[in-house]
């Protein structure tokens, strides 16, 4: 069944992660970070700050109690406005010129260069971010929870999960009753593949109970958590209750996208572009919100209107992913120019994340698998899956073996993005579609034809071209014969 129920203590998969490594790049990195931190006083990061302001203008106030919005934004996934964040960062720079060794200011100011990086995809904000969290984490020590949390998000968004799964274990330790710090981890653990570590660490956040802002947040961690093993109606129903009961425009807007995210991934069209348009609504800035119009506006027919909202989507957050998706666009339409255009912006964008520490081997091996060099991509992606093994990377290793010819080690991959026991508890067409598509070229003719018609059962219209050609491939397959499914068919 598309969505079975939770049962307390379920497990997501049993088999623990491989070993990780870290990358050459992302090491130079850091460690150039490290060095830079040990040896600077907090006064040299200052002076990496805004100038002074004029000398008329009244000090800055004091921090209100409690944890700011932008550092509850950054580490627990409460969207927050991107107005916000500059009167934040603007805030916690003025109150730093005369206060340097206030510990929270840094954390603050780090965790909001972190969102406002991540909404922008403006990735100069990362290395900011970072000489921030450090200079905290030098003022107070390794107790520093908040630092802490900021140094694990700022992994996150930079796709390290390796990393980040480091800083939000020590925030974890430093204290394990914050609720703010378990939404961080998660994410790690999922990328890392860590599907028990990811279940058992929901379980401890929600046993927490938290109220006031926590309450939705935590609502839209389990949505995704369940959304990743299947359970629909119980992320859809977590994100419609947070919605309901978030805070700020800015909140309810960053709900209201992730369900037409949801409805997008189970074929509804037109829900998801009422989600989307609503969430834009609440907030302009809402790039994810205006891209998803594009898919649901593709899907629709509507090819003219889904080019405009990409074109808003990338005028407000220039991302590769973004990027990718407007040039396959472009491909589906017959538009071969302006799609080439668009790969290799892609590669452009990607390059500049790079500079800035993030890791973007994922989007580079699925745009060469698809659209130019296939063993190169073989190479990007199994280099990203000792790394970090999650689905998302397995499915596409296995689709670049398949395009690089190597149908029988693909089938390996594709079967551990899709296969429950592995972790693939995730309803992805796309998933469903390149499994498919593998197994008929190995001539396993009945699970071709179930994970091909599974990819259109979950999203009949998950891809322009994908989904015609999951069609055609079940044309050619054509119905099973009288004697039943044959024997390849598990």
């Amino acid at each position: 069944m598309e969505n079975q129920q939770s049962q307390p203590g379920t497990s997501l998969v049993t088999e623990r992660a491989r070993p990780r490594r870290s990358r050459l790049l992302r090491r130079v990195v850091l460690a150039s970070a490290a060095v830079a931190g040990a040896g600077a006083l907090v006064g040299g990061v200052l002076m990496l700050l805004p100038g002074k302001p004029p000398a008329h203008r009244p000090p800055a106030p004091a921090p209100a109690p409690g944890p700011p919005r932008a550092l509850t934004a950054v580490t627990a996934g409460v969207p927050a406005a991107l107005s916000a964040l500059a009167a934040t960062i603007g805030d916690r720079e003025a109150r730093l010129r005369t206060h340097p060794a206030d510990a929270m200011a840094w954390a603050v100011l780090g965790t909001a260069y972190v969102e406002q990086g991540r909404l922008t995809a403006d990735v100069t904000n990362y290395p900011k971010a970072e000489r921030a969290l450090r200079s905290s984490l030098r003022v107070k020590g390794e107790k520093n929870a908040e630092a802490l949390d900021g140094l694990a998000a700022l992994e996150n968004a930079r796709r390290d999960f390796a990393a980040a799964k480091d800083w939000g274990e020590q925030a974890l330790r430093a204290a394990p009753k914050r609720w703010t710090s378990y939404p961080p981890l998660i994410e790690a653990y999922n990328g890392l593949g860590d599907y028990e570590a990811t279940r058992k660490t929901l379980d401890k956040l929600m046993a927490l109970k938290p109220g006031g802002a926590g309450r939705p947040a935590v609502m839209a961690q389990a949505a995704a958590v369940y959304r990743d093993r299947g359970w629909r109606e119980d992320a859809s129903a977590q994100l419609s209750d947070a919605a309901a009961i978030a805070r700020t425009p800015a909140e309810q807007a960053g709900y209201l996208e992730r369900s037409g995210q949801l409805a997008w991934e189970r074929g509804d069209r037109e829900d998801a572009l009422r989600h989307f348009e609503a969430a834009v609504r609440l907030d302009p800035e809402q790039s994810a919100a205006l891209a998803g119009q594009g898919r649901a506006l593709a899907a629709l027919g509507r090819s003219g209107d889904a080019l405009k909202a990409y074109q808003a989507a990338l005028a407000k957050r220039p991302s590769p992913q973004y990027t990718l998706e407007l040039g396959e666009l472009y491909e589906s339409l017959g538009m071969g120019q302006e799609a080439r255009a668009q790969y290799e912006l892609v590669r452009v964008r990607a390059a500049r994340d790079t500079a800035a520490g993030v890791d973007d081997e994922l989007l580079l091996g699925q745009l060469e698998a698809d659209h130019e060099d296939p063993a190169d991509a073989v190479e990007r992606l199994r280099d990203e899956y000792e790394w970090q093994p999650g689905i998302e990377v397995a499915d596409a290793l296995g689709w670049a073996l398949h395009r690089a010819g190597d149908d029988t080690q693909a089938l390996k991959f594709a079967v551990i993005a899709t296969d429950k026991a592995h972790g693939g508890g995730v309803l992805s067409a796309l998933y469903a579609y390149h499994r498919g598509v593998i197994e008929r070229e190995l001539d396993l003719d009945g699970s071709a034809r179930r994970h091909l018609q599974q990819a259109l059962r979950i999203n009949p219209y998950f891809s322009p071209s994908r989904a015609a050609s999951a069609r055609e491939l079940l044309r050619e397959l054509g119905e099973p014969g009288e004697d039943g499914m044959p024997p390849d068919v598990m």
